[in-house]
Formats: C-alpha cells, sequence, structure tokens
C-alpha cells in the first residue's frame, strides 16, 4: 500500500505540475535544514532566481530553510514520494538508497575540495546523477559542505587515542557508525536539530561536522574543543522529484539542469566565504581548535572500505576517484 501511495503521490505533483504550467505558474518548494543565510539555502535560492528569469516566471522556487517541512530523513522521503518537488541534504543518507552515493561519503577518499570538484563535476559525478534516477529522483547540482570533523565537551583530540570511549552524534548513515566505531567512539546517529540540547545534556559527547555548521547551529557553545581531523569531505545534493522533473518539456529540462549547474560556481563562492567567516566566530568564541596526527585516523579506516567497498562497481569508482589529479 505504501508502495502504490507513493506512486499515486508522485502522479498528483505530476499532474499538478502539468496543470498549472498551462496557467503559466508553478511553485515549486524546496527544502533545507540549515538557517536562512546558510550557504546551501543561497544556492537554492540562486536556482530559483534563474528558474524565474529563463522561464520568464512561469516556475518559482520557495525555500523552506531551517527544517520547516522537517529533517532531512522525513524530507528524503517526501521528495522521494512526491509530496515535495526539490530537497537540498546530504549525500550520506542515500547510502541505504543509491549504493554509489557510499563512495563520496568515505573517509579520506578526496585529498582536497579541489580533489572533489573535479570528481563530481566529470564523468564519476555524472554516473551518481544516474544512479539517483533509480531511486526517483533527478539531481540537480552537487554543493560543497567542505570538510567534516570531530568536536566535544570533554577534552582536546589529538590522536585516535583520545576518541576511545567518546559518544559522537553522526548522520544517518551506516559508513559514518562505523567509520566512528572504527576509531574506538560510540557513534548515535539522530537528526540534526537535536544535537545541540543532546551535547548540552550529556546524552552525547559531541558531534562532527563543519565550521559552518559549528557556529551556526551554535554547537560551538556546548562542544568547545573541535578536532580538525577533516575526515571526510562530504558533497551536498540539491533533487528533484523525477516524475516532476519528467513532466517538465525538454527545453525547460534544459533550463533546469542549467540553472543547477549555474547555482554551483555560486554556491562555492558564498561557502568558501562562510567558511573563513564561522572559523573566526567561533575562534573568538573560544572554541578550540586543533589538528591531529592525521595518519593514525586513516590507517583506522581499512575495515569501514572493507565493509562497505565490495561491490565491483564501488570500487572501481574508488580507484577512479584516486587516479583523478
Amino acid at each position: 500500500m505504501l508502495h502504490f501511495g507513493k506512486v499515486a503521490a508522485a502522479f498528483t505533483v505530476a499532474a499538478t505540475l502539468f496543470a498549472s504550467t498551462a496557467l503559466a505558474q508553478t511553485v515549486l518548494k524546496s527544502s533545507d535544514t540549515h538557517p536562512d543565510g546558510y550557504p546551501t539555502v543561497e544556492g537554492v535560492k540562486y536556482f530559483g532566481e534563474l528558474i524565474k528569469e529563463r522561464t520568464e516566471g512561469r516556475y518559482e522556487v520557495e525555500v523552506y530553510h531551517s527544517a520547516q517541512l522537517g529533517e532531512e530523513k522525513d524530507t528524503i522521503e517526501q521528495v522521494r514520494s512526491g509530496v515535495l518537488e526539490l530537497n537540498r541534504v546530504s549525500m550520506a543518507p542515500f547510502n541505504g538508497t543509491v549504493k554509489e552515493s557510499i563512495v563520496p561519503a568515505l573517509p579520506y577518499l578526496f585529498r582536497s575540495e579541489e580533489h572533489m570538484h573535479k570528481v563530481m563535476d566529470g564523468p564519476i559525478g555524472d554516473q551518481i546523477k544516474t544512479a539517483f534516477e533509480g531511486a526517483g529522483l533527478v539531481v540537480l547540482a552537487f554543493y560543497d559542505a567542505g570538510s567534516r570533523s570531530f568536536y566535544n565537551r570533554t577534552k582536546p583530540i589529538n590522536s585516535v587515542e583520545d576518541m576511545k570511549g567518546l559518544k559522537f552524534r553522526v548522520i544517518q548513515s551506516d559508513i559514518f557508525v562505523d567509520m566512528v566505531a572504527a576509531l574506538g567512539a560510540n557513534a548515535t546517529p539522530m537528526p540534526y536539530g537535536e544535537v545541540y540540547s543532546s551535547i548540552e545534556t550529556g546524552v552525547i559527547d559531541g558531534a562532527e561536522n563543519n565550521f559552518p555548521s559549528y557556529d551556526t547551529a551554535k554547537h560551538y557553545e556546548v562542544a568547545k574543543h573541535f578536532s580538525l581531523d577533516e575526515h571526510t569531505i562530504l558533497p551536498e545534493v540539491f533533487v528533484m522529484n523525477k516524475a516532476a522533473f519528467d513532466q517538465l518539456t525538454p527545453e525547460d529540462q534544459e533550463i533546469f539542469r542549467q540553472a543547477g549547474k549555474d547555482s554551483v560556481a555560486k554556491q562555492r563562492e558564498l561557502w568558501a566565504a562562510k567558511v573563513s567567516e564561522s572559523r573566526k566566530i567561533v575562534e573568538e568564541a573560544g572554541a578550540q581548535i586543533t589538528t591531529p596526527e592525521k595518519q593514525g585516523f586513516i590507517d583506522a579506516m581499512a575495515p569501514v572500505y572493507a565493509k562497505h567497498v565490495t561491490d565491483p562497481v564501488l570500487v572501481k569508482m574508488v580507484e577512479d576517484i584516486k587516479a583523478v589529479q
């Protein structure tokens, strides 16, 4: 019944889009867990501006920031079922649905953000986009989310030994759970919006994320120790319900794809500026930033790769990514 419900919902959205197109006005809803002004939110807003301009007002995009439509797990289901047309989320929550999404989530795979850009802007990125269509989604853009690092309320982390026994919130992804376990710590998947109170009350010791999230979610207020281990450089993904996309004319499909591509440069520019700004904010607020010895962290990831990179398609993807210069 759930399957038929999702199909029905998807066709309802498609029919609505088709009818409203005839009336020359269609408003598409897009969700984001981050606050207004955050680079991903602004990236999607810019996408919306391009869509409105290039379709001469036939399409508009309303961006619902700050998890107004639900946390990422909920909005992923909404966009897949057709209740929601657009969604900007992290790549990791798709790991159980789109196997190719596992690879960008692997720890210490990308050497730098520039390396990640080359991979995601090239044939490997196209391969991942194609895989998402099997899950009823069209990828319009891969956005920056920088590098993710651990932070906690109890002590500086300078080595893998310092991780032992600590409890960290992670994205709802088996890879992230196994990554934390491989470092001797305990992983607790939970919605992003629950992290602050959970650290504050001691339910968890800390979390892992980038500087802008550490800043804008105010996690630095309750977790002063930020360890710049940079375990993942995980791109964000901006997706559209495929049934809705398929109802667009070929000309409008090209407009949507090009607008997504054009929004990437804008988002990356905003992201780079936000990282610098956020680091300054948290340091001035008293956050203690340390850089651990990374090789120990890298060496500990062998069992994570052994468990999650067994499919020949994924093995080749990892090899191809490492070969990208």
